[in-house]
Parts: C-alpha cells; sequence; structure tokens
C-alpha cells in the first residue's frame, strides 16, 4: 500500500499539546520546525481546534514562544466555523471564550438563531446552558466549534467543550453540526489552495482520536506523538491505527525528512 503512496507535499501541525503546552513550547520544538522542517520542500499549515484565544492572540503567544509562523500558516476551527457562519447566514448566540471574540467580529449577534459552542468555561453555566436550550428546541441550530473530552493544561486534563455540546444534543434530542477536528471539512478545509490531496499530506498531532483519527479518515497519514494530552495506550482507540507514534514533535520532523520525502 505504502509503494503507492506519492511524494508528500504538505504538513499539518498540531498546536496546543504538540508545538507547546500553555506558554511552555514541547523542547526542541522551535528548532525542528524552523532548522528543518522548513527546509523542505513541504507546504506546512497549523491547524488547531483551539477556541480559547482568537487567531492574533495565538500568534503572538507562538512568536513569544520563539515559533517562526506567518497568519497565513494557521488554520483554526474557529474560521471554519465563521465561514459556516456566512453560509448558513444565521445570527449566533457565542459560547466562546471573549479572547475569541475577535475572529467573529462582523458578525450579527443580536437576536439569537443559532447556538455556537466553543470552550467557553465563563458562559457554561446553568443561566446561559439554558438559554442555548431554548433557542435550539425553538429550531435553532447547534454548531460545534469542535467535540473534545478534553485537553491538557499545566495542572492536568481539563475538560473540553464536548461534554458542554453533548448535554445540549442530550436535552433537545438534537444533533449538532462539527467544524472542527476530527470532522472531514476541517481537513479538506485546511488544504484547500495549496494544491494537494490528503494522500499527500501528513498530519501530527497529540490527540489520538480528533487530529491522527481524523487526518487518516480523509486519506492522509497520521503521526501520534506522546505530549500534550497524549496517555498511554492512546492509539489502541483507533482504527486503522495511527501510521506512526513517537515521542515528540522533533521526533515526528526527523522520520519525515527521513522516510516520507
Amino acid at each position: 500500500r505504502m509503494a503507492a503512496r506519492r511524494a508528500l507535499k504538505a504538513v499539518l501541525v498540531d498546536l496546543s499539546g504538540t508545538l507547546h503546552i500553555e506558554d511552555s513550547a514541547v523542547p526542541g520544538a522551535q528548532e525542528a520546525l524552523k532548522r528543518q522542517l522548513r527546509s523542505a520542500p513541504v507546504t506546512i499549515r497549523f491547524v488547531t481546534n483551539t477556541t480559547k484565544e482568537c487567531k492574533r492572540d495565538l500568534l503572538e503567544r507562538l512568536t513569544k514562544l520563539g515559533f517562526d509562523i506567518a497568519e497565513s500558516e494557521i488554520f483554526t476551527s474557529l474560521t471554519a466555523a465563521r465561514n459556516l457562519l456566512e453560509q448558513k447566514q444565521v445570527r449566533p448566540l457565542l459560547l466562546v471564550d471573549n479572547k475569541a471574540l475577535p475572529d467573529f467580529t462582523g458578525i450579527a449577534t443580536d437576536d439569537p438563531n443559532a447556538v455556537v459552542v466553543g470552550l467557553a468555561p465563563g458562559h457554561f453555566d446553568y443561566e446561559m446552558m439554558n438559554r442555548a436550550f431554548r433557542l435550539i428546541l425553538d429550531g435553532a441550530p447547534l454548531i460545534a466549534i469542535h467535540k473534545a473530552r478534553y485537553f491538557k493544561k499545566k495542572d492536568g486534563l481539563a475538560l473540553g467543550p464536548g461534554p458542554f455540546v453533548a448535554g445540549l444534543e442530550y436535552a433537545t434530542d438534537t444533533k449538532a453540526t462539527v467544524v472542527g477536528k476530527p470532522e472531514k471539512t476541517f481537513f479538506l478545509e485546511a488544504l484547500r489552495g495549496i494544491d494537494c490531496a490528503p494522500e499527500e499530506a501528513v498530519m501530527i498531532g497529540d490527540d489520538c482520536r480528533d487530529d491522527v483519527g481524523g487526518a487518516q479518515n480523509v486519506g492522509m497519514r497520521g503521526i501520534l506523538v506522546r505530549t500534550g494530552k497524549y496517555r498511554p495506550a492512546d492509539e489502541d482507540k483507533i482504527n486503522p491505527a495511527p501510521y506512526l507514534t513517537c515521542e515528540n514533535f522533533p521526533e515526528a520532523v526527523e522520520h519525515i525528512l527521513q522516510h516520507l520525502l
């Protein structure tokens, strides 16, 4: 099967848990990106489900950590959600962190007729969830920026938006439209404009289901790193198993340079 693979054209890289955890870079990640991956003949895209901050703040955080990344190289689930809102022409009740709001500038939110859920610890209280619940009962579509079960913080694992989305789905007997990883559309959107088929791309991430499973479902190869939210035996949770599991981002880059180009 591998013999039929076409040459690698693109590398998709997850951010939180793969390149950094909050305000600490994964050791050696900056060098691996700058000195090694940048010198390879591939297009690099940074794909993230983060809903905690807008793209501008995210870029600032990465730059402070010493990562050399351009804003145009970042594709976030917030961007994907915004694209969907524009297509549907709806007015969302935005359950997202206030830091994520700049990515929705210009989207009307008065008299909402849609519900958008990201990671919003400050908004996940009974009143707000009840408001969302009533809107959905009245026919408002439920849009989940993503449904991650949990993510990694400095002090340990923390609940993601998934449990809150699932609660609204359960209470209203509806299904959310999910826009972030592991949805096929997310990965295909990330490749748009770079003339690359999924078979010519590889994804590196710390989330076995969302990063690796999602990428492999569209035909990419997936490399799982044992940093961030990784837990022992995660690689057994998906079928087919990850193309490769390695210790960290620098090791993943090393493998790409030696075996995939």
